[in-house]
This record gives C-alpha cells, structure tokens and sequence, in this order.
C-alpha cells in the first residue's frame, strides 16, 4: 500500500432475529450495506430508522482492524432501542476496502 491509502471493511448490517414485536414491519434478513462511508440497501428495500440508527455508532470501529482483545473484535451485534421490538442486528465484515487519504478528506495528506 502506498503512504496514503488505508483499509476499511465493508460491511452488512442484518436482522438476525426479532423477539418481540416490530412496528415497523422489519423482517429477519433485512439488511443494508457500508461500503466505505457510503450507506446502501437492496433494491427497493427500507430499514427502520430507530434500529439504523443504533448500529450507526459501531460502524466506523467495526471498518477498522483493532487490537484483537478489543471488544470490538469480538462483539457483533446491536439491538433497536424499542424495549417492545427487540431487534437484533448482526455486522458482519466483508473484504477490505482500499482508500486514499485525498479521497476521504479535504485537508491534504501530509506525509
């Protein structure tokens, strides 16, 4: 890798399991994607808002390669804040992602 490129990894974001009642019609395999800083979902799909916007948090750890007794390591899943849902989401990595600094940030890269 050159100076200035680092890795990310993409991410899946997937209802795993839904133990109580969801009000926002979500289903088990629900998904949406992160692909560097850039947030997808399948065609024609929707996600809750709640539920994304409690994974949204973990995200950039998750990119990233931590000391290996890091909890993020270890630790994949998030719950929706809605006591009476109980969503459960798992992140999973995919491949790394190869990007440059320049690409990312308006501040030049300094070397």
């Amino acid at each position: 890798m050159k100076p200035d490129e680092f890795q990310l990894y993409d991410l899946t974001i997937e209802v795993e399991a839904i133990e109580g009642h969801c009000t926002c019609n979500m289903a088990v395999g629900d998904r949406f994607f992160l692909r560097g800083g850039k947030l997808s979902l399948p065609d024609g799909a929707d996600f809750c808002l709640y539920a994304l916007q409690a994974a949204i948090p973990l995200l950039p750890a998750k990119q990233r390669q931590n000391h290996p007794a890091d909890w993020i390591e270890t630790d994949a899943r998030v719950v929706c804040p809605d006591p009476a849902c109980r969503l459960i989401m798992r992140i999973d990595r995919n491949a790394p992602r190869t990007l440059r600094h320049d690409d990312v940030s308006p501040i030049p890269w300094d070397e």
